[in-house]
């Protein structure tokens, strides 16, 4: 009998109050049914995050030197499709989403994920999230890796990710979605 219970407890589907109960040092996603967790990010994947942030936000959001028409946002949590989502940075265009929602997340898929891998989440990003993103129609996809300096942008084709470009180091990039603007991918690192 005890078996039984256990069994039954692994089997049943992760609640929003799962992730509600988490420590605060702690994000939460719901995939497939399954409470995924990760600590906040290290220093590095903060960094990455923050100054790409920094470059979007003022061109693409503010009207700052660039066309605006985003909303460009750190970690919002998305409940798409069954799913739980927390991309590290993630955009919609304003004609998609004209205003913010009243809840603490999104119901409408962004045009735009931007995942900064490390180590202990690099597998599920690539193999589980990229083809949750594909279904939802994101339209584009980057991945940033601290470790690497390396930034890989997708963009959807027939619901599958298409390699547009690739860049590392101190780079300059100008990529879909944002191609009005450039600047160094080594903002990202330094």
């Amino acid at each position: 009998m005890k078996n039984e219970v256990t069994m039954d407890l692994a089997e049943k589907p992760a609640s929003y109050q799962d992730i509600i109960n988490l420590p605060e040092n702690m994000v939460g996603e719901i995939i497939n049914g399954h409470l995924e967790t990760r600590p906040r990010p290290a220093p590095k994947h903060a960094l990455a995050a923050s100054s790409l942030g920094d470059e979007l936000v003022s061109p693409f959001q503010k009207r700052r030197d660039g066309p605006g028409g985003w909303w460009i946002l750190d970690e919002p949590e998305c409940h798409l499709d069954g799913h739980i989502l927390v991309p590290d940075i993630a955009g919609w265009r304003k004609q998609k989403l004209p205003s913010l929602p009243k809840t603490a997340w999104f119901e409408i898929a962004p045009d735009w994920v931007c995942k900064i891998l490390s180590p202990g989440t690099m597998r599920l990003d690539r193999i589980v999230k990229m083809p949750i993103y594909a279904k939802l129609d994101v339209r584009y996809l980057w991945l940033i890796d601290p470790d690497l300096k390396t930034l890989e942008a997708y963009a959807l084709q027939a619901s599958n990710w298409s390699l547009i470009a690739t860049f590392a180091d101190n780079d300059e990039i100008s990529i879909a979605p944002f191609t009005e603007h450039s600047f160094s991918l080594s903002v990202l690192w330094e």
